[in-house]
């Protein structure tokens, strides 16, 4: 049994308008969303900002400078990764200037802060003008996150594929809780942040065995996506299954 929109009624002049105001919201929304990802587009390039993390930013502005530059880094982190910056270079310059446990670890909050600026700046402007003109798309985004959002979203970090920010923006704009959204995107992010932490930080080994160990723990990480996302989809099998019989 169906339901009939509002604004699909045979009614008075007033119920159009009311449809026309309420049509005319997501639109506007999803217009203020686009042009801040503009601006901030060319704000970051105007700034520098996409010169951050490398070396010489991390010598001057973050080693050796204790308390702020952890700050800094974090900061600089989270606006990068944000905007679209890989994940994987925030990984890289936290293993750089802080070593690589401590530098997993600020490059991990990092990494989240900035998954959560995107997913909560989809879901406060752009929710509503995405939904309403790509419906059927983000029903399939909705569809395949809904169901175990926490498993699903680690499954799509675990694999090395896709864009982080595409995601992060994607899973704003569906019925996704946030928080097993942010925390599967943690528990994720981990293991491909310790990679490229132990390959930024220069830790004491010969650089053969450091990138082969970086490499080994890089396939580990893809295969154990594979696994779990095969494992899902035999789940899913099972359950349409038992609910046709």
């Amino acid at each position: 049994m169906t339901s009939t929109p509002p604004d699909s009624d045979d009614g008075t002049g007033d119920d159009e308008a009311g449809g026309g105001g309420s049509s005319l919201k997501p639109l506007l929304k999803g217009l203020v969303m686009i042009a801040g990802l503009v601006a901030i587009g060319y704000a970051a390039r105007a700034l520098g900002v996409v010169e951050m993390l490398d070396p010489q930013w991390l010598d001057t502005q973050v080693k050796g400078r204790g308390f702020w530059g952890e700050v800094v880094f974090v900061a600089a982190g989270a606006a990068l990764t944000g905007v679209g910056l890989p994940r994987q270079l925030v990984a890289f310059g936290g293993g750089y200037a802080f070593g690589l446990w401590e530098g997993t670890a600020w490059a991990l909050l990092a990494q989240t802060l900035g998954c959560a600026a995107a997913f909560w700046y989809a879901r406060l402007f752009g929710r509503d003008f995405v939904r309403h003109r790509f419906g059927a798309r983000i029903a399939k985004v909705d569809g395949f996150l809904r169901g175990n959002p926490f498993t699903m979203t680690l499954l799509i970090r675990f694999l090395p594929v896709g864009s982080n920010v595409v995601t992060n923006l994607a899973a704003g704009v569906t019925s996704v809780g946030a928080r097993p959204f942010l925390a599967g995107s943690i528990l994720g992010y981990l293991p491909q942040t310790v990679i490229f932490a132990l390959l930024g930080s220069g830790i004491h080994v010969e650089p053969e065995l450091r990138i082969t160990l970086s490499v080994v723990l890089f396939v580990a990480s893809g295969v154990l996506g594979v696994w779990l996302w095969r494992r899902i989809r035999r789940q899913r099998r099972r359950d349409k299954a038992a609910g046709q019989g």
